[in-house]
């Protein structure tokens, strides 16, 4: 993303916070997805998470097809990138926005 990053705070499913920098924000098929690292004892995470993005929600992925589809795109627009990027992976709580 450059400069700064952006970090932000989700509740997932037992309204337990949990802190995300911002990896990246691409656009696939006419929607709009966030590509969230996560921070765990203020260390970022090797890999990364993947949220649709609908209004001012975080939504999860719950169709393999979809999500295969934004990390195939996430993973090119990375390729381009000198910058060393997590990749993403499934099976992360959900937050709520």
């Amino acid at each position: 993303m450059g400069g700064e990053e952006d970090v932000v705070k989700l509740l997932d499913e037992d309204g337990v916070e949990h802190e995300f920098s911002v990896v990246d924000v691409l656009e696939v098929d006419q929607r709009r997805y966030a590509v969230l690292q996560p921070v765990v004892g203020g260390e970022e995470s090797e890999t990364a998470v993947i949220f649709r993005m609908e209004d001012d929600t975080l939504v999860t992925i719950e169709d393999d097809a979809e999500f295969e589809r934004v990390r195939q795109a996430f993973e090119a627009v990375d390729a381009e990138s000198p910058d060393d990027h997590p990749v993403p992976t499934e099976g992360q709580s959900e937050p709520s926005h």
